[in-house]
């Protein structure tokens, strides 16, 4: 039976520590939401870690939250799947990212490129000369609101038979109250295609065990909160963690006063849920 909350507090005790998303329970891309900013404030103490699938280095994301005005104090940790994906071109671990090749072609805006520096890459200038293709998410340039403006790009990585590493699995993000397209929904097109691809960040279980070996908890002491369900309730899911679900952010439009009938139609039993992050 899914609990629901008006706030944190009466479940918050029952855990040693969070793992919290951003985009949707944080704040909207423009706004954090002061009751979340509240309720992190009385987790002051436990260990809390900000899982995002922002397709940049860690450090980045904590630049972005400092000028939007979430404090360092709030959180303890930061792990994003640009990050993952950052450590996993530069280790080379897994045989898939060690067969990737050295040029990379980049679907994405410029200052995602943090993802591959320092890696040994080099930038290829079209499909044709890469050896694979990174996608990080539609640029600044084209229009975000759907994939028809990215289909000749994807089109000519999958001539060029590169596989694709999507730095993050979101489909789209509500930005300021406007969905906009992610790389999810573009390495989706591409694997549908014919493409090989690999995605790192949520709801992948590897992301989840990074962070629960930097939170240095066992899944039973660790609440995950978020608002999606395709990537944050199933992530906690398959990485045997209870969950609190996030009913205002990305799924606002579609629960339509019946969000377990949502949660049942994904297949999916969050633990808990919540209108908004709150205490």
């Amino acid at each position: 039976m899914i609990q629901t909350l008006t706030g944190l507090a009466p479940i918050a005790d029952t855990y040693d520590g969070f793992i919290v998303d951003l985009w949707g329970v944080v704040h909207d891309g423009i706004t954090p939401y002061p009751d979340a900013l509240h309720c992190l404030r009385q987790l002051t103490g436990r260990p809390v870690l900000l899982l995002s699938n922002a397709p940049r280095r860690a450090d980045s994301v904590r630049r972005t939250l400092q000028r939007l005005g979430v404090a360092d104090a709030l959180y303890t940790h930061i792990l994003t799947s640009g990050e993952a994906t950052w450590l996993a071109l530069r280790d080379r671990k897994d045989p898939w990212f060690a067969a990737l090749g050295a040029r990379v072609y980049h679907i994405g805006p410029v200052r995602d490129r943090g993802v591959i520096d320092g890696v040994g890459l080099t930038v290829a200038s079209s499909p044709a000369t890469a050896d694979f293709v990174l996608n990080t998410g539609p640029d600044d340039e084209r229009d975000t609101a759907g994939i028809e403006a990215f289909t000749g790009d994807l089109q000519n990585c999958l001539q060029a038979g590169l596989k694709m590493v999507c730095a993050n699995p979101d489909l789209e993000i509500v930005r300021g109250g406007a969905r906009i397209l992610c790389a999810g929904a573009l390495a989706v097109w591409y694997q549908a295609a014919g493409g090989q691809v690999r995605s790192i960040g949520k709801p992948d279980p590897a992301i989840y065990t990074q962070a629960l070996s930097i939170l240095g908890l066992p899944p039973r002491r660790v609440l995950a909160i978020g608002d999606s369900l395709r990537t944050d309730i199933a992530g906690a899911a398959g990485a045997g963690l209870d969950s609190l679900w996030v009913l205002g952010g990305i799924h606002a439009a579609e629960i339509a006063g019946n969000p377990r009938a949502t949660a049942a139609k994904a297949g999916l039993a969050p633990t808990a849920m919540i209108p908004a992050l709150a205490w």
